[in-house]
């Protein structure tokens, strides 16, 4: 399936909205993508996108079949870790299985290197999400170890992966 990585508009705030209110979604993720995704969430993550675009982040929609079906990120660190950034997506249900996530990654991963100081792309994937851990994999992110009992997700604690993508 054909897609497009751009900059967020305040356009796509009703889709956003539309695809991010999914439980399977918001269970894979930080504590910071609620669940249920109101309007108002949409609004205000989209507006934050916007406003800190390069500064200390690249924030894209994923947009297929016209619409913003997801969303992917490189987050820069800082002190120590100014080399490194972490990257974190997530897609709309009805766009799951098509290659889009794993080409988005890619695609994302090579602007930030060409455009940026970045030495390193990691992601911290939870170890029952096969679905993002193959994604990465399919990036050529490279599995550097298992967090154990690192995460505490929904009442239940559990392992969490560690991903990286290294400067060619």
């Amino acid at each position: 399936m054909d897609f497009v990585l751009r900059k967020w508009t305040e356009e796509d705030i009703a889709c956003v909205q539309k695809y991010a209110n999914n439980e399977k979604i918001a269970a894979n993720l930080r504590n910071a993508f609620p669940y249920p995704y109101a309007m108002d969430d949409a609004g205000a993550y989209i507006r934050s996108c916007i406003e800190k675009d390069g500064q200390g982040q690249v924030v894209r929609a994923i947009v297929a079949d016209g619409r913003a079906a997801g969303s992917i990120g490189v987050f820069f660190g800082t002190d120590v870790y100014e080399k490194s950034a972490e990257i974190g997506y997530w897609l709309g249900e009805p766009f799951w299985g098509h290659g889009i996530m794993s080409e988005a990654v890619s695609r994302i991963c090579r602007y930030v290197f060409a455009k940026y100081e970045i030495e390193r792309i990691y992601a911290e994937p939870f170890a029952r999400n096969r679905a993002s851990r193959r994604v990465l994999e399919k990036a050529g992110f490279i599995l550097e170890g298992v967090l154990r009992d690192s995460v505490y997700k929904n009442g239940v604690l559990q392992d969490s992966c560690m991903y990286a993508l290294l400067r060619q």
